[in-house]
């Protein structure tokens, strides 16, 4: 059993334990950084050089109609 699987299992136990009330508050907690994970990793991605640009580009070739269908492309592995 991996680590996050054994945490996981720790994680549930004691969610088994807790009265509905503190389960909504750990709700709002994970949703909070549920959300500040997402932030960090945007912020990543806008950090690299030419990403909001290529973004842009990809967004209005995907509003164009000039894409690719997943099973017309051939990967080398």
């Amino acid at each position: 059993m991996s680590a996050r699987s054994s945490l996981l299992d720790e994680i549930q136990q004691r969610l088994q334990q807790l009265s509905p009330e503190r389960l909504q508050v750990l709700d709002d907690f994970l949703a909070y950084l549920e959300d500040r994970e997402m932030s960090e990793a945007t912020q990543e991605l806008l950090r690299i050089p030419g990403f909001e640009e290529a973004l842009r580009e990809g967004e209005n070739s995907i509003a164009d109609g000039n894409v690719v269908r997943l099973c017309d492309v051939r990967r080398e592995v």
